[in-house]
Order: structure tokens, then C-alpha cells, then sequence
């Protein structure tokens, strides 16, 4: 089964991928003649059916056809169209959404909320498991899609980039220059602010990445995302020892026109 997709995804994936095998084998059609006529692969239409792996638009038009179901197959399109977030993510990204203030540290990454489309499109053309066309396209959407909280210039954006992040050349050399002029640009507004941490050696920012978000009551949340897993908490112990390392990586960190100045610098250099 593909990461980060919902138990809901899950059980519509192994539903539909059942319906196929019926009618496949109530129309005397073998598998190795659906995967012929798809041009997939045996093992890849068998992780479809089985409900490993999400049945693409082709497989059931193609399997509709075969099987004579009269569009029965194709229906149920409607209901396997990719999440936009990973499953695990969508408590977060509600949070987000509504925060009056959200301070991020991202060692290794640029910040989804500052990633270019270059830089999203090359990050979920890496992922693995691999994701199909149509997933890549949604996500792509819904990562656009949340940049448009920093437009709400009442809300406070507080960013803290690791040097290696900078000087990943994602996407390529050309790719990765728009993407830190974009940083820069972004930096210019009032309610974004964006420095960047050099490497410092030990200290918290090896820890790795996190989100503070502040709601609107003024409770603090802390958001920490993983290989395969994410945790949003307010356990108040949790959040101290957190919003602790968060200070002592801001006064690690250069300052916001120190943090432009050295991004430019890089973005020239390539």
C-alpha cells in the first residue's frame, strides 16, 4: 500500500481493485490479458486488484471494455481521485490554515509553504514508493495551494532554513537559483520573516524539523513530521522543550537581511 493515504483511500482502492478481478473473471478475461491490453505489467495489475495500489483511469477503462461493464468500472473513477495531503498531514494542515502565527524549522528541506513548483514537482518525482501522474498533480495543487496563507499579511510567517537545504541543489542548478530568489522574495514581505542557520555543529537544530503553530485562542501546537509518520501535539512540557530549542536556533541563526544577503550569495554562486 502507497504512504500517507487515508484509511478511507485504502478501503475505496480494495473495493474497486475487487470489483476489476470479478468482472475479469466473470468475462473469462485472464489477468495476463488485461495487463497485455493495459500495457502494464502482471505483478502491477495484480497490486491493483488486490488493493495494493490505487486502480488507475486507464486500467478501468480498459478492463470496462473488456469485461463488457458497460461503464460500471469507469464509475468508480470518482472515487479513487488522490488525496491532495498525505493522510497523516491533514490534522496539520487544518491547523495551519486557521494560525495567526506558525514559526517552522526545516534543516534539509525548503519550507512546503516557500517550495517553488520546480522544487515540489522534483521532490514528488523522487518520492518512493513512486506516485502515478495523477497523484503528483494533486499534490503539487494542494502544496500551491496552502502558499496562499502568506498573502494574509495579518497572520505571522517565521521560517528558519539549514544551510544544507540551501545548498541542495534540488531540481537542478537552474531550478534550485529560482528557488532561492523566491526565498528572498518572499522574505521581503512584513509578515514573513526568513533566516537562514549556517552549520553551526552540535545543537538543537540537529534534532531535527518542527512546526510551532499558534491558533487563534493562543494555544501553542508543535508539529514534527517524519519518514512515514507525524505527530501534532499541546502537551505543555512537550511544547516548552521545543519553543527552548527554538530560541536558542534563532539566536544561532543569522539574521533576516544577514539570511538574504547569504541566500543571494548562493543563488549567485551557482
Amino acid at each position: 500500500m502507497a504512504s500517507g493515504e487515508s484509511q478511507q483511500a485504502q478501503q475505496n482502492w480494495r473495493y474497486c481493485g475487487g470489483q476489476v478481478k470479478l468482472w475479469r473473471e466473470e468475462a473469462g478475461v485472464s489477468r495476463q490479458a488485461l495487463a497485455d491490453e493495459v500495457g502494464y505489467d502482471y505483478e502491477y495489475v495484480k497490486s491493483m486488484e488486490c488493493g495494493r495500489r490505487r486502480p488507475t483511469l486507464r486500467l478501468l477503462q480498459v478492463a470496462d471494455q473488456m469485461c463488457g461493464a458497460r461503464g460500471k468500472l469507469i464509475a468508480a473513477h470518482e472515487y479513487l481521485k488522490p488525496e491532495k495531503f498525505l493522510s497523516y498531514a491533514e490534522d496539520y494542515v487544518r491547523y495551519e490554515s486557521e494560525a495567526i502565527s506558525l514559526n517552522s524549522y526545516q534543516p534539509l528541506h525548503i519550507p512546503g509553504l516557500l517550495q517553488t513548483e520546480e522544487t515540489i514537482r522534483a521532490l514528488l518525482n523522487a518520492y518512493l514508493p513512486p506516485l502515478d501522474d495523477e497523484t503528483i498533480e494533486e499534490r503539487v495543487a494542494g502544496r500551491l495551494e496552502r502558499q496562499a496563507l502568506l498573502d494574509k499579511q495579518t497572520r505571522a510567517f517565521s521560517f528558519v532554513i539549514g544551510e544544507a537545504a540551501l545548498r541542495n541543489p534540488v531540481g537542478g542548478v537552474e531550478a534550485h537559483k529560482r528557488q532561492l530568489l523566491r526565498l528572498v522574495e518572499a522574505g521581503a514581505a512584513r509578515n514573513v520573516t526568513i533566516q537562514a542557520l549556517p552549520f553551526v555543529g552540535a545543537g538543537p537544530g540537529v534534532d531535527g524539523p518542527f512546526v510551532l503553530v499558534e491558533t487563534a485562542e493562543h494555544e501553542l501546537l508543535v508539529y514534527e513530521e517524519g519518514q512515514e509518520t507525524a505527530r501534532l501535539y499541546a502537551d505543555a512540557d512537550k511544547v516548552s522543550a521545543v519553543v527552548q530549542r527554538h530560541a536558542m536556533i534563532l539566536r544561532q541563526a543569522l539574521s533576516p537581511e544577514e539570511s538574504a544577503r547569504f541566500i543571494t550569495k548562493l543563488a549567485e554562486e551557482l
